[in-house]
């Protein structure tokens, strides 16, 4: 795996390999934040109250400065913590009538896993040299 991955930044660059899994992150953080408030707001039922969506997308929103500030140790615990989303998502799958946002939660939390661990290992591979 590690021969991959140095081979990988030799053809490529850590510059662009930072820029596309900085893009992957953004793209599914949004897309996952996206998905999990929609369910909180499903969980909820007829009553009108945000203490599901916040119970459900608050892990995520914590990571919103590391992100933002674009920190390398921010993005490998955003990583570990998107591990919890996969097996949510994959528990949602398989609950009736739940395939599909169980399928796309699963789908979302894993980019964000590859790209968060990516952007992890490549921006401080670029910022030691």
């Amino acid at each position: 795996m590690r021969q991959w991955l140095n081979d990988l930044e030799q053809r490529h660059g850590l510059g662009t390999l930072v820029l596309k899994s900085r893009q992957l992150v953004l793209a599914s953080f949004v897309v996952l934040l996206g998905l999990v408030m929609l369910r909180g707001f499903m969980v909820q039922g007829d009553e009108y109250s945000f203490r599901p969506v916040l119970a459900f997308a608050l892990p995520l929103v914590l990571f919103l400065p590391s992100i933002i500030s674009r920190r390398p140790r921010g993005h490998a615990w955003l990583a570990f913590v998107s591990l919890l989303y996969i097996a949510q998502g994959v528990m949602f799958a398989f609950a009736t009538g739940q395939f599909l946002r169980g399928a796309l939660e699963t789908a979302a939390a894993l980019g964000l896993f590859v790209g968060a661990l990516g952007y992890a290992r490549f921006a401080a591979r670029q910022a030691r040299g």
